[in-house]
């Protein structure tokens, strides 16, 4: 899959400016509250009461170094350094997303805890046994050398390192409608079923350590999300749509009207890499 596709896909341009301004409405101040973030930069399904979960689970600390594959905007990262201690590094293709997390994280006082970084997951520019913990929310269906992206993973973690994946998944072999969220049409598609992250996490070397289907928290995530939309007279100043743009609706109800269709489902999956 060709990385302009990708970048093409996700980059709408004047992100932080739109940002900014959903911000000052909503009479923000410095340093932002990563709480107030949560609604734009938690880019995936459930949002933060996903990220707290999966981050629970690699058992971090202060003296922790992790590392955040395909970061977007940072969220994730501000989330786990500012709940741990732990010192994140977020690596993401997409420049814009790369700009407006790194300000982001300046305006909430972050910058001595979370770094991000411009580059490719499968090529990351950091040397072996780098981190404590890794993490990917919502990357891997953009990823089709997923062989690549878990051994280069292995490579930086070190001994006992724990990898956490929540991602959305394959569960039948029916036609998806799109666009989706993170793909405008399938030729930006990666999506891979659970069995194919099983085969090439083992391939690697990794150790199972839980798996979760997180379908039913989906439906009642996206049940909430419409209720609330339904109520309000108009889009939140601070939401997905300032990233996804004008037709973050056809994207977000394809993908509920998918997942509804048991054609894929979200899948948290936490895997470690031996001890030696």
């Amino acid at each position: 899959m060709a990385t302009q596709s990708v970048e093409e896909h996700y980059s709408q341009g004047g992100l932080l400016d739109r940002i900014r301004t959903g911000l000052a409405a909503l009479g923000a101040t410095e340093p932002l509250e990563i709480d107030l973030l949560a609604p734009v930069d938690e880019f995936h399904i459930g949002g933060r009461l996903a990220t707290e979960p999966l981050i629970a689970a690699l058992d971090l600390g202060p003296a922790s170094k992790v590392i955040d594959l395909g970061c977007g905007l940072g969220g994730p990262a501000r989330f786990t350094a500012h709940a741990t201690g732990a010192q994140v590094t977020g690596i993401d293709l997409t420049p814009e997303f790369v700009d407006t997390g790194t300000a982001l994280t300046a305006m909430a006082g972050l910058s001595d805890k979370v770094t991000l970084t411009q580059g490719s997951i499968l090529d990351l520019p950091f040397n072996a046994a780098s981190f404590d913990a890794a993490y990917m929310i919502h990357v891997g269906m953009n990823i089709a050398d997923k062989a690549r992206l878990i051994s280069e993973t292995r490579r930086v973690l070190r001994p006992g390192g724990r990898f956490a994946i929540y991602d959305v998944m394959l569960t039948s072999d029916e036609p998806l409608e799109y666009p989706l969220p993170w793909a405008s049409a399938p030729d930006q598609n990666a999506i891979s079923a659970p069995g194919a992250y099983r085969a090439e996490l083992t391939a690697a070397g990794f150790q199972p350590i839980s798996e979760t289907d997180r379908t039913d928290f989906a439906k009642d995530f996206f049940a909430r999300v419409a209720a609330s939309q339904a109520a309000a007279a108009g889009p939140p100043p601070l939401g997905l749509h300032l990233v996804m743009g004008a037709n973050t609706a056809a994207k977000v109800g394809n993908m509920v009207a998918n997942i509804r269709a048991d054609r894929i489902a979200p899948v948290e999956m936490i895997w470690q890499k031996p001890f030696s």
